[in-house]
């Protein structure tokens, strides 16, 4: 049985055994943390839907099932043997892995289940990062929140999961990429049904012998014993009875939950009863497994039955395959083993002569090619964050074994080229019977793949110097010092950072070195660099000098400004340069604390209200004090920090004041936070759904919106997402916004930032029909508030990130009106209507491009009229006759000393040799050198030579052995380098010409 050890909900879970991981995790898992629900599940591919004429459900309701089901079969031997694979084709095409797929959708078609398609790899599940188990798609059904769609169903489910990748090539079974087969009942047939059909599509469908395979039940279902013992007949000592942990699953504290039974096969029947041990690995494979969704868990524990009785199975296409074709892992199947050999035929290396541990390389290449071309395909697009950071850790795990294995190239000479799409062809040809739509992608895939794949390969070739001198270093370290040699984890971080190595590769090369990673330090300085990456934010000094001693006595700070922009409160605090004062007087910076606050504080991408504090006085009831509040940050927990100036007056702790938001600067971001959310609904819209925020900013006078994406945006794409956003706020949708427990607002699809981290009560705030998300920020009441949106700028900021920025409300009107005013201005220059301004200017820059021209051809002209007088300047080294001209050019421009050059020698005989410089302006310097063939036969090389003088203006350059430039920042040093120029040449062509 597999074991599932999560430190968040966004790691996947184990192939098969999902049920019983589901368990552990959720019995071991708060309740405000939990992400994942239900499932074993199922594995797959998108098949299309077919019609089959089944068995109705009433009718299958009152089917007899025999007392004894017990299929008896004299199917020899299944010990797995290599043989069975030969050339990676597959001698039996009735045990291949699509017939194993569709012998098992038949199955249960012919048994009344609607087959229904594969769910995509990038779920339509907040609560869950990636598609992990078959009963995903049906999660809404098991939980009472959707009804039934049919009673029955099956599928074939593709999953990912990437918990146990250093498992990966290791073990037989281990897998990032896998395929789930299930089937699945919504209150229409239960326990009986599910045990005996399993029974018969294993040992008759499939003609696996009885006598191999062991059952385990929880201890507690003496039903299920009853059921597998009596009615299938399975001896009980081939049934064990296990504890909680392994065999009875639950979806959380309370809710939906229910025993399961796993069916295993024994390779190893010789071994006998006695002290048998499911989880022997070298022994046993679990490959079916059965939940019997049959309680609701109270609150106080208790279980009651449930009206509607679910069944959720999960057999591993991939465990099938190993035991139907007789092969001793996973990676030896059909399914796995053509991309293998493909990898291995790139190597030159057969597979069944290569080691182990060339065969794990292999076998680690085989599967993450898998994963990673159909996460492409559903639009997972390698990048730093979040599901895009998981295709690009698979990309580059591939690229830096193969290069390990000896791949160079693509395979077909190019040895600049890529070999990762190489493999992804072997991927998408097997891809026919899994999902359809793979092969019509091929292109995009194949792209994306060799631009990632060349891209790493630039960084593996700056960063593997130095990772290999931070290895030595760190063996040369602990030798000295008789310890376990070990990498820095600012060494570590360095790679991570600069040469964006991933912490994964770095620890694997390392560990092939028996190298240890100290990641307490490498975790330190990526804190460090998240605190530094936060720049923008002003951080409070709430910690220093007695900051921590006066934080201890305030309360959080009670917020009221999602109702009112004004309160009465009370000062709690004051700090001036982070330490805590009693009394501020006039012209004082000040961070003011109080119990109550309309101010918001910067958070979710939103900044900090301004306003005033403001004190009355008691007499005339002017105000007294005055304090211009410029932002607000949430420090220590929830408490707001104003940071302000006193204007007027003094400020003192325990003083009752009045707080007023500046109204017209809440309003500007209340109308930028409400178009970001609508601009990412455009994103999603527009560029796919996989599209995910990357990070924001709402100011007061614009908006910035980070996501990832590979590529630049399209001007028809950015003009069809201001269309839809400029279309939603003509819409005059008003606004909800509510509070909720988090499980709820995931449950109803409400968007949450990955990586974010939220209570266990969150504030959804949702645009009716557009957008839903989770967000504590100020909105609008009605879209028609933001009166228009204008994207003003994208690009990309990092590889697979890229930025928008945008105006909308206020802002957009004050944007719209500059540009106006510039068009205004443009058109009273050029004397033309705006509609004109372009070909105008179009007619303007051809006229000038000519004038250019014809000044850069008179330039060269006078250069050659320049260059005729000095040729007669040029003077003869050596017996060889070499002529040299070494000459300054005074303020020629690069192009015409280009052209002068070339003059000079193409006018002097071979031998010649031409050195020419120049001033041409702005503390410019531009060199030239131009060698005959007789010059650069005596060994002299134009680039090398003019690079050197070159340094000495405080520049380079270079170029090829007979022409070469360069420049420079030093014009005073020009006629020192020409100088050193014509030095040098005599002493090369002297010894030559004598």
């Amino acid at each position: 049985m597999e074991r599932l050890k999560l430190s968040d909900a966004s790691r996947a879970l184990p192939l098969l055994s999902v049920a019983s991981c589901h368990r552990r995790f959720l019995s071991t898992t708060p309740s405000s943390t939990l992400r994942l629900l239900p499932g074993c599940g199922c594995i797959g591919h998108g098949i299309t839907e077919k019609s089959y004429m089944g068995v109705s459900s009433s009718c299958r309701s009152s089917a007899k099932f025999p007392k004894k089901a017990i299929i008896r079969n004299s199917s020899a031997s299944v010990e797995p043997v290599t043989e069975e694979v030969a050339d990676g084709l597959l001698k039996d095409s009735s045990v291949s892995g699509d017939a194993i797929r569709r012998r098992f959708l038949d199955f249960y078609a012919s048994r009344g289940h609607k087959i229904l398609p594969s769910s995509s790899l990038v779920p339509n599940d907040p609560t869950v990062f990636l598609t992990i188990a078959g009963m995903l798609q049906f999660k809404p059904i098991f939980l009472g929140k959707e009804p039934r769609r049919v009673p029955c169903a099956t599928t074939s489910q593709r999953c990912i999961r990437t918990n146990d990748i250093e498992n990966v090539g290791r073990t037989a079974r281990h897998h990032t990429f896998f395929e789930m087969l299930g089937n699945f009942s919504f209150g229409d047939y239960f326990k009986r049904e599910a045990i005996i059909w399993a029974w018969e599509l294993t040992t008759k469908e499939f003609g696996l012998p009885p006598e191999r395979l062991w059952i385990s039940v929880f201890e507690e279902d003496d039903e299920a014993f009853f059921l597998w013992h009596n009615e299938v007949g399975v001896p009980k000592e081939r049934i064990k009875r296990m504890g909680a942990d392994d065999n009875f699953w639950s979806s959380g504290v309370t809710g939906p939950c229910g025993p399961c039974s796993e069916i295993y096969y024994d390779f190893h029947p010789e071994r006998g009863y006695s002290d048998a041990d499911l989880g022997d690995d070298s022994r046993f494979i679990e490959f079916y497994n059965l939940v019997f969704m049959q309680y609701n868990k109270k609150d106080d524990g208790s279980l009651e039955p449930l009206k509607q009785k679910n069944i959720d199975t999960g057999m591993g296409l991939e465990r099938m395959a190993r035991i139907l074709q007789k092969v001793p892992n996973n990676y030896e199947t059909d399914l796995i083993f053509p991309i293998i050999e493909k990898a291995a035929n790139l190597a030159r290396m057969p597979y069944a002569k290569a080691d182990n541990a060339t065969q794990n390389n292999l076998k680690i290449i085989g599967d993450h090619m898998r994963a990673v071309v159909y996460l492409i395909s559903d639009g997972v697009i390698p990048s730093n964050i979040g599901r895009g950071y998981v295709v690009r850790r698979l990309i580059r795990r591939v690229v830096r074994i193969g290069r390990l294995l000896g791949i160079k190239g693509d395979g077909q000479g190019n040895l600049e080229g890529a070999f990762s799409p190489v493999l992804a062809e072997a991927v998408i040809e097997l891809s026919t019977q899994i999902d359809t739509d793979v092969k019509s992608r091929m292109g995009s895939i194949l792209e994306e793949l060799k631009r990632e794949e060349l891209r790493f390969v630039q960084t593996l070739e700056r960063g593997e110097k130095l990772l290999d001198q931070f290895l030595a270093d760190a063996l040369l370290s602990g030798g000295k010092n008789e310890h376990n040699p070990c990498l820095s984890g600012k060494d570590a971080f360095l790679l991570y950072d600069t040469y964006g190595f991933p912490i994964e590769i770095t620890a694997e090369v390392a560990e092939e070195r028996g190298i240890s990673i100290d990641m307490d330090g490498f975790n330190i300085e990526m804190e460090n660099q998240r605190r530094q990456s936060q720049a923008a934010h002003n951080v409070v000094k709430l910690s220093v000098g007695n900051g921590m001693e006066i934080a201890k006595n305030i309360p959080d700070t009670e917020f009221l400004g999602y109702d009112s922009l004004s309160a009465r409160a009370i000062v709690k605090g004051l700090l001036v340069n982070g330490d805590p004062v009693t009394l501020v007087s006039e012209g004082t910076d000040v961070e003011i604390l109080l119990d109550r606050t309309p101010f918001y504080a910067e958070s979710g991408g939103q900044v900090g209200d301004n306003g005033l504090v403001y004190l009355f006085g008691d007499e005339d009831g002017k105000q007294k004090t005055i304090v211009e509040i410029k932002d607000v940050k949430k420090s220590l927990g929830n408490i707001f920090v104003h940071k302000g100036t006193i204007k007027e007056g003094s400020l003192e702790v325990g003083l009752e004041i009045d707080a007023a938001v500046d109204a017209k600067l809440r309003q500007r971001a209340k109308v930028h936070h409400t178009a970001t959310h609508l601009l990412q609904s455009a994103l999603k819209s527009t560029i796919g759904p996989e599209t995910s925020q990357a990070g924001s900013l709402v100011a007061f006078d614009r908006l910035r919106f980070d996501f990832n994406f590979h590529r630049p945006l399209s001007d028809n794409e950015l003009m069809e997402i201001e269309l839809l956003v400029n279309q939603w706020i003509s819409d005059a949708a008003p606004l909800g916004t509510k509070v909720m427990p988090l499980s709820d607002a995931k449950e109803a699809g409400a968007i949450a930032m990955f990586g974010e981290k939220y209570g266990e009560e969150v504030r959804v705030v949702e645009v009716p029909g557009v957008s839903m998300e989770l967000c504590g920020g100020t909105h609008v009441n009605n879209t028609s508030e933001i009166r228009g949106f204008k994207i003003i700028s994208e690009q990309g900021i990092a590889s697979g990130i890229r930025r928008i920025e945008a105006v909308a409300g206020e802002a957009f009107i004050e944007y719209i009106t500059a540009r106006d005013n510039h068009m205004r201005r443009l058109c009273s220059l050029l004397k033309v209507k705006a509609e004109d301004v372009n070909s105008r200017v179009e007619n303007i820059l051809e006229e000038l491009r000519m004038t250019r021209n014809e000044v850069s051809s008179l330039c060269s002209r006078i250069a050659v009229l320049k260059a005729s007088s000095i040729a007669s300047k040029a003077i003869v080294i050596g017996s060889q006759n070499v002529r040299m001209v070494v000459e300054s050019m005074d303020d020629m421009d690069a192009d015409a000393l280009k052209s002068a050059a070339e003059y000079l020698v193409d006018s002097l005989q071979d031998p010649a040799a031409v050195v020419l410089g120049s001033s041409p302006g702005d503390g410019k310097v531009s060199l030239v050198a131009a060698f005959t063939p007789g010059v650069v036969k005596m060994g002299i090389q134009a680039g090398k030579f003019i690079g050197g003088i070159a340094k000495l203006c405080g520049g380079g350059g270079g170029g090829k052995p007979n022409f070469a430039q360069a420049g420079g920042r030093k014009p005073e040093m020009l006629l020192d380098a020409l100088e050193k120029a014509r030095a040098e040449l005599v002493t090369a062509l002297s010894p030559n010409a004598s």
